[in-house]
């Protein structure tokens, strides 16, 4: 049973574009991609930075479609949404103490996609720190640390957060010492996050659910995108281009978390468009040539966004 009411239309719509995207790129196989789309009844109202929702939005189930949404993938940054709600969860109950250098890297992993700035987030979550291997009650203590973050998740009791884990850091270069005894020798432990779960996850900071009201406000401001750097951005990978945002009309809000490495290509955003629903869209592809490909997002969120031009909602 998931979160969101499945619809037929809706069904019969994606799976439409899921073809002629395996058509457009053969290189990208059905079993390489998933996705989850939430479409909602109305817009946010936003106003002097603060988002707030009108009442009567609780009344309306959620549409939604997703193909292969409980599927477990290797997220790559897009798990820095998960750190981002823990790390407002531990501020907020006061289990760990505000600090200009934390919300500092809170910004940079959101803002940036920085690997740094997540180390060091966390190691406060968990009150770990990597470095060389551990032994015996040393190496049990450690790991038990680390996988608090595990236990907050599944304290949800939510069925997409039964079988993820988020329990290592992000890395440029890789793991090494007692960060590849908990990762494993084959990575049989490493991060893993289906579309689905990431959509349920971002929904709530969407919908003011995520902590609280004000933390959620934080956290959209952070996950905010200027659709002008599309053209303004010369960094190689800026969260926009090669991804979700890069197809949408200027007049378009923005708010999304990327991931990408040498294997794979993911997105979460959250969009608006004047005079369409709003929408809430998942994708993540895997493979050596999709990873390197940036018209295969662009090129989805493309096909949403005339699927809801033509009316269907």
């Amino acid at each position: 049973m998931t979160f969101f009411t499945p619809d037929e239309t809706l069904n019969s719509l994606l799976s439409q574009i899921l073809r002629e995207t395996w058509a457009k790129f053969p290189d990208l196989s059905p079993h390489q991609c998933a996705l989850t789309l939430l479409l909602y009844d109305m817009s946010v109202v936003v106003e002097k930075e603060e988002i707030i929702f009108p009442s009567e939005f609780w009344q309306h189930p959620i549409k939604g479609f997703s193909y292969r949404g409980d599927e477990l993938i290797y997220p790559a940054s897009v798990v820095k949404l998960f750190y981002l709600v823990a790390v407002h969860r531990w501020l907020e109950t006061e289990k760990i103490k505000p600090s200009t250098e934390l919300n500092r890297a809170i910004a940079d992993m959101i803002r940036d996609s920085s690997n740094d700035a997540t180390s060091l987030v966390m190691d406060t979550l968990t009150d770990t720190t990597s470095g060389p291997k551990l032994d015996a009650e040393a190496w049990e203590n450690w790991k038990n640390k680390r996988n608090v973050i595990n236990h907050y998740f599944q304290g949800f009791e939510w069925q997409e957060f039964r079988q993820i884990n988020v329990n290592q850091k992000t890395w440029c270069d890789g793991y090494y010492g007692r960060e590849k005894q908990l990762v494993g020798e084959n990575f049989q432990h490493r991060n893993y996050l289906t579309t689905n779960a990431v959509a349920r996850l971002f929904h709530t900071i969407v919908t003011e659910m995520a902590v609280s009201v004000e933390r959620s406000h934080q956290m959209m401001a952070l996950l905010n995108r200027s659709l002008n750097q599309k053209i303004e951005d010369n960094q190689e990978e800026n969260q926009i281009v090669g991804f979700l945002g890069e197809s949408l009309p200027n007049n378009a809000k923005l708010w999304s978390k990327a991931g990408w490495t040498s294997r794979v290509r993911h997105d979460a955003a959250y969009v608006e468009i004047p005079n369409l629903p709003p929408f809430l869209l998942v994708v993540f592809t895997e493979g050596k040539n999709n990873s390197r490909n940036k018209e295969i997002l662009p090129f989805i969120s493309q096909l949403v966004i005339k699927m809801l031009e033509l009316g269907i909602t």
